[in-house]
């Protein structure tokens, strides 16, 4: 409870904590409480087509033009973006807090090397990427995911490796060398406790990042047919041209993805005061 108080010791953070913990519920709930099969095509009272039904007793957000579920398919949906904004994130997290962690370490030769990679990775577009990838190995979520962490470490490794240059210099790491501890002993037991505060609010970031873009790759038809997804769900009311006229299709998944990403942030302002005490305001 300390740790969480001190994380989250005003009402914005605790509000995103709030709201990630809720998205985390209903993605765990959501293949008991979902009415329906979300690939279902369902039909109405009349015995026909339940198609773009408007919300209803029967239907509580209504129905696609095939007949799915809406309500069903919003519930469905929120495991996916949950996994792919979460599994992304740890990737992320690992590989930019370990290479920013060994550049800034070592510095010389394994950091300009490191460096220069990360500006490679910087060059590369990630929308043609992602087409380039999609086309030529396939849409899964897995490869989705595996292309966003390919690319989304870089800003973790620069920011990083900025701390680690700072905190290389303290007296307690002279210390620590002086006592005879190895490079992996300082970098990991004395430097990486002090970069996790913003090694996790970058991590956060990153989780936000693979939602929105993963949203957006099954929007443009680039993400995983297969795997039901806020994305899929405006993508297929959009291609059927039912984007215009059955809002219950729209708006849900569009509110259901800003809702998260607003409380996304907002539980990164507490990571945000911990990782830069100069932002805290005073009380």
């Amino acid at each position: 409870m300390t740790l969480i108080r001190e994380y989250f010791n005003e009402a914005f953070s605790r509000f995103g904590l709030f709201v990630c913990v809720l998205y985390i519920a209903v993605a765990i709930l959501a293949p008991i409480f979902s009415p329906y099969n979300p690939w279902e095509n369902n039909m109405g009272a009349d015995g026909t087509l339940a198609r773009l039904q408007p919300p209803s007793a029967q239907f509580l957000l209504g129905t696609t033009v095939y007949g799915q579920d809406v309500l069903s398919q919003l519930l469905l949906g929120t495991k996916q973006a949950l996994i792919v904004g979460g599994v992304t994130a740890l990737i992320v997290g690992i590989i930019g807090t370990n290479v920013g962690l060994i550049a800034g370490y070592y510095g010389g030769t394994v950091d300009e090397v490191l460096m220069r990679i990360t500006d490679f990775v910087y060059a590369i577009p990630f929308l043609p990427f992602m087409m380039i990838v999609s086309a030529f190995i396939g849409r899964s979520t897995t490869i989705v995911i595996a292309a966003m962490a390919l690319i989304f470490w870089r800003t973790a490794a620069r920011v990083v490796r900025a701390q680690v240059l700072t905190l290389k210099t303290r007296p307690y790491v002279t210390a620590a060398r002086a006592s005879g501890a190895s490079d992996f002993r300082i970098m990991y037991v004395h430097l990486l406790p002090n970069i996790v505060p913003l090694g996790m609010l970058y991590l956060i970031f990153s989780a936000a990042l693979a939602i929105i873009n993963e949203a957006s790759l099954s929007f443009i038809g680039l993400g995983d047919p297969n795997s039901l997804s806020w994305g899929l769900m405006l993508n297929q009311a959009f291609v059927t041209g039912s984007i215009r006229v059955a809002w219950w299709w729209v708006v849900p998944p569009g509110a259901a993805l800003m809702l998260l990403l607003v409380g996304i942030y907002f539980l990164c302002r507490g990571f945000e005061e911990r990782a830069n005490p100069r932002l805290k305001v005073k009380r």
